[in-house]
């Protein structure tokens, strides 16, 4: 429980960190989101980037944390190994829309490091859930249970 309270910590301090990287946006991006993207004007403002990123990665690690203690091993693994796959993928396609796309070019380097810090804290979680052992009577039972013949 201890590790777990500490990760959620740094993952607070690390959402910090991407509101105010996301609220750099340049001021081309700034001008388009005030023009013709107004559902993206909460990122202009560091607090509510941070969280948001902070939400979801909670989300994220409260879902990847209940599989942990509720499936087998190998099913958790598998959920883990799937979710840092997608937090991967996630992290490349960013890159590639951020070299490919001029719009999204044009939003500045450090909007950009803090798309990839969310994706990061992703991989993060992804990878902490795979380290963790196992606490003593979680996960489901597969021990052969005896079955009377009381007939």
């Amino acid at each position: 429980m201890k590790r777990n309270s500490i990760f959620v910590l740094a993952l607070a301090l690390f959402s910090l960190i991407d509101g105010y990287l996301l609220s750099a946006i340049s001021l081309v991006g700034r001008t388009g989101i005030n023009l013709f993207y107004t559902q993206y004007k909460f990122l202009k403002t560091w607090w509510k980037g941070a969280l948001l990123v902070f939400i979801v990665w909670v989300i994220l690690f409260t879902v990847q944390s209940y599989f942990g203690k509720r499936a087998s091993k190998a099913t958790s693994n598998i959920i883990n190994c799937a979710a840092l796959i997608i937090a991967i993928i996630g992290l490349y396609l960013s890159y590639a829309d951020f070299r490919n796309s001029l719009s999204h070019r044009w939003l500045g380097e450090r909007f950009h490091l803090g798309v990839y810090l969310f994706w990061l804290g992703w991989i993060a979680i992804s990878i902490f859930m795979l380290l963790k052992k196992r606490e003593a009577g979680t996960g489901t039972d597969t021990t052969p249970r005896q079955v009377s013949s009381l007939q």
